[in-house]
């Protein structure tokens, strides 16, 4: 329809114009043969023209005619395939209806037949009720006991079977990592030991100073005692002048002061001059004589130990350890051991072996002012190497090696492991029998403190205590807990040299008659 509106609308354009064009050619014809006086002339050429127009007008009419009729077809033949289109996609649409009725019938009678076998089920699930309760009953009536005794009762038979195979299975995967870890420490601590050979050298709180003669002891004394008051007063040490020939004794718990009066005295002796006056400066003169030779022990110390670059602070209190002892053993010498078996122990752990080295050269250096401030030389130490050492490795090392810290680093171990070695090496400590026994009573009362526990010895100097328990109130479970308890008291209530094996025996024994 819309093409036929398009020719329609061209033919009436076309003819517009021909008509148009006719009129303007008539009227230049007209006014032309006016002008020129042929009006017949030029009415004759008008008819000419206007049957010309009316021909062509004719021609022009059928084939407008003939084109509406093309097209008129077209259009018929457009509609006539898009009805059929539409007839097609209904039918397609009815199929699709009729589909889903047929799926829409089944699931109506899938959904029917579905609540049936519900409803089945639960009939049959009240049956099994029924018959479950009559036989929970009936098994009641014939155990004696209700469903809720027998559950308890069942319960704990599985939680004894599993606590006995957990106590099973603890116990061989301790002994087994026991047993790997004492290998290799034994293996590591043996190589130490091994590469490790030094001196032991006993220190006392006193020092003898041999004299020339014995008048020597009345120069000492002055008149009413006032050199000997002037030198005490000096040095900050007890002057023991007794009957002991040709010999005066120093004492005083601070090496230091000690090493100066007995540099002073020599001194004095050799020079004649013993007045109060030449005295105060004869021990100036030996403070600064120690004071220079604490730091030459510090420096030796530290290049012996292959510890280089400290601060001049800390190479100070290196050397005052010379002249300090614990039970008995030099401390500067007991650190240089540290030292060595701490490099030691570090390379065969594949650890840092110069940060092993320099904690151990520096664990100990509380000890240079723990009589001079309160607190334990292992905090006093970390303190101190914390202020000067820029290596916080080393400063927690320190505070770590005797176990007063929370938790314990790798460093810490290792300083701690070389520090038990060196101090319970044969001959290096002295330790009297009094301490010895005292020690070994406390550590058995500790074991004997807690429940279960029927005796405890003692053994190989103190480093293990063997504990029998009762078997009838501790299980094998309850024999290790009480293992670690025991360590964990020993370990809070007493100070001891390296460690103590702690062994719980549990022993059973069943005896009977043949009569």
């Amino acid at each position: 329809m819309d093409k036929l509106g398009q020719i329609s609308g061209a033919l009436a354009l076309i003819i517009a114009l021909l008509l148009g064009a006719v009129g303007a050619l008539g009227s230049y014809l007209f006014l032309k043969l006016r002008g020129l006086g042929g009006i017949k002339e030029l009415e004759t050429r008008a008819d000419n023209v206007l049957a010309e127009a009316k021909e062509k007008k004719q021609q022009m009419l059928l084939v407008a005619a003939d084109e509406a009729m093309k097209a008129r077809v077209a259009i018929e033949s457009e509609a006539k395939e898009r009805r059929a289109e539409f007839q097609r996609s209904e039918n397609r649409l009815q199929q699709k209806e009729q589909t889903l009725e047929r799926k829409l019938d089944g699931l109506e009678r899938r959904e029917t037949g579905l609540s049936q076998k519900e409803k089945e089920l639960e009939d049959l699930k009240a049956e099994v009720r029924s018959v479950k309760d009559s036989q929970v009953k009936q098994l009641e009536k014939i155990s004696g006991m209700s469903s809720e005794e027998a559950k308890a009762l069942l319960v704990q038979t599985v939680e004894k079977e599993i606590q006995t195979e957990a106590s099973r299975r603890l116990r061989e995967w301790e002994a087994r990592i026991k047993e790997e870890a004492n290998e290799r420490a034994q293996a590591v601590l043996t190589t130490v030991m091994q590469r490790c050979a030094t001196d032991v050298v006993p220190e006392m709180t006193v020092s003898v100073v041999p004299l020339p003669t014995e008048e020597m002891k009345g120069r000492l004394i002055g008149r009413e005692g006032r050199n000997i008051r002037a030198l005490e007063q000096a040095t900050g040490v007890d002057l023991i002048i007794d009957d002991t020939p040709e010999a005066v004794t120093l004492s005083s718990f601070d090496g230091v002061r000690r090493e100066i009066a007995r540099v002073a005295l020599n001194k004095l002796m050799l020079d004649g001059r013993i007045h109060p006056a030449r005295i105060e400066e004869v021990v100036g003169k030996a403070k600064a004589e120690v004071e220079a030779t604490i730091r030459t022990e510090g420096e030796q110390a530290a290049y012996k130990a292959g510890v280089q670059g400290l601060h001049p602070e800390l190479v100070k209190l290196l050397g005052r350890l010379k002249f300090r002892t614990s039970y008995g053993q030099n401390v500067l010498m007991h650190s240089l051991e540290v030292a060595h078996l701490s490099g030691m122990i570090a390379g065969e752990l594949g650890y840092d072996i110069r940060l092993a080295k320099k904690a151990g050269l520096l664990h100990d250096l509380g000890k240079a002012v723990d009589h001079e401030v309160e607190g334990s030389h292992a905090s006093l130490g970390a303190a101190i190497v914390k202020q000067w050492e820029k290596s916080p490795e080393v400063s927690q090392a320190v505070g770590e090696h005797h176990g007063e810290a929370a938790s314990t680093s790798t460093l810490g171990y290792i300083v701690s492991s070389a520090d038990a070695i060196s101090g319970g090496r044969p001959g290096a400590r002295r330790e009297s029998v009094e301490q010895y026994i005292k020690r070994l009573e406390a550590v058995e009362s500790v074991a004997k403190a807690f429940s279960g526990v029927e005796k405890a010895f003692a053994i190989q100097a103190g480093r293990e205590v063997r504990i029998l328990v009762k078997p009838e109130e501790i299980d094998d479970l309850g024999a290790m807990r009480l293992a670690r308890d025991i360590v964990k008291k020993l370990e809070e209530t007493l100070e001891y040299p390296g460690q103590i094996k702690v062994t719980v025996i549990r022993e059973t024994r069943a005896v009977d008659y043949a009569k």
